[in-house]
């Protein structure tokens, strides 16, 4: 980003079905645990009978612990959507150690595929399944897209440029660059960002198992007989400032965020294309200076689907050519899940923790090498690394695509 502002990130949260908090999540996705399960979903009394998805869920139900920090109940006001949004910016804003009046000013931007499903198909239980005329009072507020921004801004005081980014898988990378571009632009010298989602559903399953994109197995990225994703929930946030702000106030700087790439296919709704992936990632390492880099971790969408992950390998082939083998890659999905919405804030956090320690995690449920995917793959353990950058890709149903670089922090 030559001649713009630096953009440095102070603080980082996380709550994945690896672990209620980021260090948790790191320790388990480097250990190479994986969250994903057979889990029963019960329709309830109007739908079909109870039925069977793999699925990673968040572990426990973190309102107490919240409640607890925050000092007063949160209670039913707030879909798992908004909450989990509200427990990973809390960490984040901890671990950057801001005082509240340094949030007046903040700005608040969350990226989410869709909005609170899980207040949504409850409410349509007891207006279509029990024919009740009335709906929770608080229904709008917890099924809106911008009920997660709105939660973080309230609790904290935060006046600053406050909305949501939607764009399916893509939309917390599109949140990082938006918020990046809002410190660029001088509209905020901090942002608390990242991207929450909670869509695991009855309802909402068996609508992504009708687009066939949901493994019956587990979520095997870049392997063959690779079959599917799995759905996860969760969110990740981070606490993003110019590097002025941070040094005014003496932050500890985590990383800077040095690119941003993004485009759209236009050319298919769940077909990727090639030239599209391959456009926003190089803008990211174009602007962040590491496309001839030889130390670049990449941490792909990686969904396990067939389609997906042949086009991002050829993605990453056609723009680094012979240096692609160079670069180690990871694909912490089949860890943790499809978080849709969440995956870019939470592959941010996760590999800033890899940067951090010098470790990549491995890559899960590995079952031998598709010719169509060939990358230096990390696989069986973590792997002790010697990177300076990590290139966070996300690509969505629709075309829509969002790169992101991260470099560690001078030393």
């Amino acid at each position: 980003m030559s001649g713009a502002k630096r953009i440095v990130v102070t603080g980082m949260g996380a709550v994945t079905p690896l672990g209620m908090n980021l260090e948790q999540s790191w320790r388990a996705c480097r250990a190479g645990e994986g969250a994903i399960r057979k889990h029963i979903m019960t329709p309830g009394e109007s739908g079909p009978p109870p039925f069977e998805a793999r699925l990673a869920l968040v572990p426990e139900d973190p309102t107490p612990r919240l409640e607890e920090t925050l000092g007063r109940k949160i209670g039913a006001s707030l879909d798992p959507v908004a909450l989990y949004a509200l427990v990973a910016a809390t960490e984040a804003i901890a671990h950057a150690g801001l005082e509240p009046s340094e949030l007046a000013k903040a700005g608040v931007v969350f990226g989410h595929g869709i909005g609170g499903v899980h207040t949504q198909e409850a409410g349509y239980q007891r207006f279509f399944g029990k024919r009740s005329a009335r709906m929770h009072p608080l229904s709008v507020p917890k099924i809106m897209v911008s009920a997660p921004v709105s939660a973080i801004a309230i609790e904290y005081g935060a006046h600053g440029p406050t909305f949501a980014v939607a764009s399916a898988c893509a939309s917390s990378g599109h949140a990082l660059a938006q918020s990046a571009i809002l410190i660029q632009a001088g509209l905020a010298d901090l942002v608390i960002t990242g991207g929450s989602e909670a869509i695991a559903s009855p309802g909402c399953i068996v609508a992504w198992e009708g687009l066939r994109a949901m493994s019956p197995s587990t979520c095997r990225p870049f392997s063959i007989g690779r079959d599917g994703m799995a759905i996860g929930e969760g969110a990740a946030s981070l606490v993003l400032e110019s590097s002025e702000h941070a040094a005014a106030r003496g932050a500890t700087v985590l990383a800077e965020l040095t690119g941003f790439g993004m485009s759209s296919d236009a050319t298919h709704w769940t077909q990727p294309d090639l030239t599209g992936a391959m456009a926003a990632m190089r803008g990211a390492c174009a602007q962040a200076g590491v496309l001839d880099a030889r130390n670049l971790l990449i941490s792909t969408h990686g969904t396990g689907t067939p389609l997906n992950d042949k086009n991002e390998a050829q993605a990453i082939h056609a723009l680094f050519g012979d240096r692609a083998h160079s670069h180690p890659v990871i694909a912490t999905k089949s860890s943790h899940g499809h978080l849709i919405g969440a995956s870019s804030a939470a592959q941010a956090v996760l590999g800033l923790c890899a940067l951090r320690d010098q470790a990549a995690p491995p890559i899960l449920n590995y079952l031998g090498a598709d010719p169509d995917c060939d990358l230096d793959f990390v696989l069986g353990e973590a792997r002790a690394i010697s990177c300076e950058a990590v290139l966070i890709n996300s690509f969505a149903f629709g075309g829509l695509n969002a790169a992101v670089v991260f470099q560690a922090a001078a030393a």
